[in-house]
């Protein structure tokens, strides 16, 4: 048997999905569900520390949806969110878990992106798990981003054009010091990644679950790493050429 599955997957994103509708379900109002959905969240950290895993990254805030929702659910969430780093982050450094933000955070005011990097750098050295929120961000935006970076980096003649290759690119794409998913979990039954870390996930292993987020716990966190544990990553390879 392939050791690859025996292995814990060093990297698994999720796209929390399915608020809405958990609260809908219970005739509460969304701002209920998402509340709810930031219990799951701290289980998932939990789960991640325990089962050795080293990244942990979650779909936070999209830009469309910071763009499209009512101002209302967007400046909800924006509170929560800083209220979720603000209330754990002195417990998740104890854990010795680094915290992390990628988006575009020009958006917010100045006092939230300053308790953002303040959360960063306060855990930058911590090694146990790296936790990553992705807050006003989509993975189209990420790619622009670092094709903006190259293209000054050219003009500046700090890169020769003709030397550009993907690596050189990859470079310029948000936590590109971090290893890229092995695992991608979506929950509430939706089977698309919703411009979710486009670049990173070329090879990353998908998986789709009908629980709706606040419902996410550690059996189904369980479930999704052993469906990764039983497939064979082939990374563009033959079945022959990865059992060598």
């Amino acid at each position: 048997m392939n050791s690859e599955f025996l292995k814990i997957p060093k990297h698994v994103a999720i796209v929390m999905d399915g608020n809405g509708r958990w609260a809908k379900k219970r005739l509460l109002p969304r701002m209920a569900g998402h509340r709810a959905g930031a219990k799951s969240v701290r289980r998932a950290v939990t789960f991640c520390e325990k089962q050795g895993i080293s990244v942990l990254s979650l779909y936070a805030l999209s830009i469309e949806n910071f763009h499209s929702r009512p101002n209302t659910e967007v400046s909800f969430l924006t509170s929560l969110l800083f209220e979720m780093i603000e209330q754990n982050i002195d417990e998740l450094h104890e854990e010795n878990v680094c915290v992390r933000v990628m988006g575009d955070l020009s958006v917010f005011p100045t006092e939230i992106q300053a308790r953002f990097y303040e959360a960063q750098t306060r855990t930058q050295h911590n090694t146990k798990l790296t936790f990553v929120l992705a807050i006003h961000y989509s993975g189209r935006w990420d790619i622009l981003q670092a094709a903006k970076q190259l293209s000054h980096a050219v003009s500046q003649h700090q890169l020769d054009l003709d030397s550009v290759t993907e690596e050189t690119l990859a470079k310029f794409i948000c936590i590109s010091d971090l290893p890229e998913p092995d695992l991608l979990i979506r929950t509430s039954g939706e089977q698309r990644i919703s411009n979710f870390m486009l670049w990173q996930t070329a090879y990353t292993e998908f998986y789709f679950t009908d629980v709706l987020w606040p419902d996410f716990d550690e059996a189904v966190f369980m479930d999704a790493i052993r469906s990764f544990q039983q497939r064979e990553r082939r990374f563009g390879l033959t079945s022959e050429q990865v059992s060598v």
